[in-house]
């Protein structure tokens, strides 16, 4: 689904510079699955200091925003916005800061969808992860590339509106195909998906329902809070 949306957007000449990696399975229970070049956001602010400190080591311009190429940002600030969209439409759980993925590229991804369709093992979960450390990334809510990245989420979420019928339609032949957040409701799972693609409204009443998915999203603070429980989790059990 990722790949097509990914497809799709770019058919629109927009690129997000999304990272839809292969996976390739051999068993029920086996597979492979394409390595990609990264690290977690988590290690980066753990190592780094912060996602700029991390584009500044390996990008370093004197000219560029908060001291790396300019390109980066371009690159970071873009598939932020497509995987917030896309993961918000497929309604993605469980996201904290070891399942997204960082490259030197700029590149932002996310792994792990154990967890689709609404569900997530967490309390009050964000409709989309946009945590503060990557806001901050972007020179905080009140910068150009904050509202940039903004710009690209309406845009995207109008784009694959405009192609709901399709990605429904594909969705609708997964219903028998054994995943496990689909099998629990087979009957609602398409209906979930379309839920989110809110097409009882105009563009207009969409883009505002997306401003206010991503204004709650900023400032909710259960996330926070159950990122420093799942950070604390992950120390005690290293």
């Amino acid at each position: 689904m990722i790949t097509l949306m990914d497809k799709l957007l770019r058919r629109e000449n927009l690129d997000l510079k999304l990272t839809p990696y292969r996976v390739l399975a051999t068993s029920a229970r086996h597979g492979f699955m394409q390595y990609i070049d990264s690290i977690t956001v988590a290690d980066v602010i753990a190592n780094e200091g912060g996602i700029h400190n991390y584009f500044r080591k390996h990008h370093p311009c004197e000219n560029g925003p908060f001291g790396f190429a300019s390109e980066i940002m371009d690159t970071y600030i873009r598939s932020c916005a497509g995987y917030c969209v896309i993961t918000y439409l497929l309604g993605v759980g469980d996201r904290h800061l070891d399942n997204l993925l960082l490259t030197t590229s700029g590149k932002l991804f996310h792994i792990d969808f154990g967890y689709i369709l609404g569900r997530d093992p967490k309390p009050m979960p964000p409709p989309m992860k946009l945590s503060r450390e990557m806001v901050e990334a972007m020179g905080g809510v009140n910068s150009e590339y904050h509202h940039e990245f903004r710009k690209l989420c309406y845009t995207a979420f109008l784009h694959l509106r405009r192609h709901a019928n399709l990605m429904l339609n594909l969705f609708s032949l997964m219903v028998d195909a054994s995943v496990p957040d689909i099998a629990l409701e087979p009957d609602k799972a398409v209906k979930k998906v379309e839920d989110n693609l809110k097409l009882g409204l105009n563009d207009e009443e969409a883009v505002q329902h997306l401003q206010g998915l991503l204004d709650f999203s900023i400032s909710a603070v259960m996330p926070a809070l159950v990122e420093q429980i799942h950070k604390l989790a992950q120390y005690l059990r290293k």
